[in-house]
């Protein structure tokens, strides 16, 4: 079984350090990325204006091969606000679940159901937690419960990414490294933290994968772009199941 390359990156709306927003930068990091699997955290999509304000769209029709899968969570300018995954392997099922606590902005975790050969799914989610402490604890239970990530319908390993907003090992990381394996940034590239991409001083984008995938490599795409398109660098590991 060949392979699978899986990305996370918070996009920020497109929004770069220059505060220009500009979706075709983040394609031109994505397609130096090479990704199989992309899970993309801030995403405005905005139907029916200039195509670039379609953005998880946009970018997807500037690379080669991908289809996208939207999880909206809120409205934001007339448009919806979310989470997105671009896959350039087939899809058979999606579900976005909802992670909001209280009056909190709307929060949310997308599932994909990704086919690595025939009759082998991947269980892929891309989560985008609070920043509020007791919001991201009730976020953490709600993931590790048995409608979401201990889902007795989850038949193939799991991989889960995204931006956690801890800046501490706060409950959800507890939960997530107790069920999880999990990526250690320093062995892989020198440091720990990854946010903000310039100067980096917290630990926010994180990769959890069950052990039944072997991870191959794991790097930092951090470039001369990556660092202008967005605060946040795209995180990317290759795994053998």
């Amino acid at each position: 079984m060949p392979n699978v390359r899986i990305a996370t990156y918070n996009v920020h709306k497109c929004r770069g350090m220059d505060r220009r927003v500009d979706p075709a930068r983040i394609a031109a990091v994505l397609a130096g990325v090479n990704a199989d699997l992309v899970a993309l955290q801030e995403v405005l999509s905005i139907r029916g204006a200039a195509p670039e304000e379609d953005q998880a769209a946009f970018i997807a029709s500037r690379l080669a091969g991908y289809e996208v899968y939207f999880g909206e969570n809120r409205k934001l300018r007339g448009g919806a606000y979310g989470n997105a995954i671009l896959s350039r392997l087939p899809v058979r099922l999606t579900r976005n679940y909802d992670l909001t606590w209280k009056g909190c902005e709307r929060r949310g975790c997308l599932r994909a159901d990704v086919e690595l050969a025939p009759g082998t799914l991947l269980h892929f989610f891309n989560v985008h937690l609070g920043t509020a402490f007791l919001e991201r604890r009730f976020q953490g239970r709600r993931l590790l419960s048995l409608d979401v990530l201990k889902s007795p319908a989850l038949a193939g390993p799991r991989v889960v990414v995204g931006d956690f907003n801890e800046w501490t090992r706060g409950l959800a990381s507890r939960l997530m490294t107790g069920e999880f394996e999990s990526v250690d940034l320093r062995l892989h590239t020198g440091r720990r933290r990854t946010y903000p991409g310039l100067l980096p001083l917290l630990h926010l984008d994180h990769f959890y994968f069950d052990h039944h995938l072997k991870l191959r490599d794991f790097k930092l795409h951090r470039t001369r772009h990556s660092l202008l398109a967005s605060d946040h660098l795209p995180l990317v590991a290759e795994f053998e199941y």
